[in-house]
């Protein structure tokens, strides 16, 4: 039987597969393309999304400073809206980069290390992975509407 470190880990790649699953053999116009109005989200909209999701807890959990990879202070969703069918490749790239450090980020912390959040609450890295693992089910399911709308395929 997995531990529980193992246990979340293995929730979260599960989800990060899933979310490259949905994006699997689209082109970049299709990749950027909103189909469920009135909403504004893409595939790689939340591809990227989630690359600065991968940075900011993991960052944060560790106490290390980061900036925002596809959003700043003055366009927070520029994760969410600024991805181009040419960007699609790098924003992949850049994604796989976001999840391999965070996973050696913290790899190195005990699932009981706590840090103070932005709002002040005391979290511990067992939450940033529940929170993660949450944020990728939803973000997900979110996918699966907007891949279904593209060309019909459903699933996981």
């Amino acid at each position: 039987m997995a531990g529980e470190r193992e246990m979340l880990q293995g929730w979260l790649n599960w989800h990060r597969d899933t979310l490259l699953w949905k994006c699997q053999g689209l082109a970049g116009d299709q990749l950027v393309k909103t189909t469920v109005e009135p909403a504004t989200l893409s595939l790689l909209g939340l591809v990227r999304h989630l690359a600065d999701v991968e940075r900011s807890w993991s960052h944060r959990a560790a106490g290390i400073a980061f900036d925002g990879v596809f959003y700043t202070d003055d366009n927070p969703d520029g994760d969410l809206h600024d991805g181009v069918a040419e960007s699609a490749e790098a924003d992949f790239a850049t994604f796989r980069a976001e999840c391999d450090n965070a996973d050696a980020i913290l790899a190195d912390l005990t699932l009981d290390a706590t840090f103070i959040s932005s709002r002040g609450n005391e979290i511990s890295v067992r939450w940033v992975y529940n929170h993660m693992i949450e944020e990728y089910a939803r973000h997900n399911g979110h996918a699966d509407l907007i891949r279904e709308r593209l060309d019909g395929v459903t699933g996981d």
